[in-house]
């Protein structure tokens, strides 16, 4: 049965991530050193062609996508976004910490959003939505490669909700223009709304590329 291949990879550093500042909905560009440390990642040749490149529509995603895809038209796919935030927006944890809703935000749970924010059960219906829109197209395209260009938390979410092995979102982290490689088939998606997860992009051990 026809396999589908996607790179799940993290958008390039920003100020923001520099910063330590939480900014799901605030719309960064790629600092001057994340647009660097991107190039010197596309130089070493670690992302191989694609059939397809999805993008979060946020600019650090497009823009990451320019530079690890520069002959690509991406595809922007809005429920791929980063999380909403809401009033911690451009705000550090230290600054937060004494605020009695970032406690109760702190404690997490499905429904425990921050003020004005995203819950993690809306982010997840939300990211659900936009791999079914991606493998969708796949599928409907014969495109058996892809990558998708999100956000570290995205991925991290969409392993653990839907990937397979099942492990806790914090298990898979993953570096700026670093993430991870799926396989999914239309029976594994149809029967289950699951993925294989490869490993990582790039591989820690090998110069295997994928």
């Amino acid at each position: 049965m026809k396999g589908y291949r996607i790179k799940l990879i993290r958008h390039g550093m920003t100020d923001a991530n520099l910063k330590g500042i939480y900014a799901g909905k605030s719309d960064f560009p790629l600092c001057e050193r994340g647009q660097e440390e991107l190039i010197k990642k596309k130089v070493a040749g670690i992302y191989t062609p694609v059939q397809r490149l999805y993008v979060s529509p946020m600019k650090r995603c497009v823009m990451t996508a320019d530079i690890l895809y520069p002959a690509e038209i991406p595809v922007a796919v809005e429920d791929l976004r980063e999380m909403d935030f809401g009033e911690f927006e451009g705000k550090t944890a230290q600054e937060l910490m004494e605020l009695p809703e970032y406690k109760a935000f702190l404690k997490g749970g499905a429904n425990n959003a921050p003020p004005g924010g995203e819950s993690m059960a809306s982010v997840v219906q939300r990211i659900f939505n936009g791999i079914c829109l991606v493998i969708q197209d796949m599928m409907n395209n014969g495109f058996t490669s892809a990558a998708v260009i999100t956000h570290g938390g995205i991925i991290m979410d969409l392993l653990s909700c839907f990937g397979l092995p099942k492990l806790p979102p914090m298990e898979y982290p993953c570096d700026f223009g670093e993430g991870y490689e799926i396989m999914v088939t239309a029976d594994m998606w149809m029967r289950s709304n699951a993925f294989e997860i490869l490993g990582r992009f790039p591989r820690e051990e090998e110069d295997e590329e994928f």
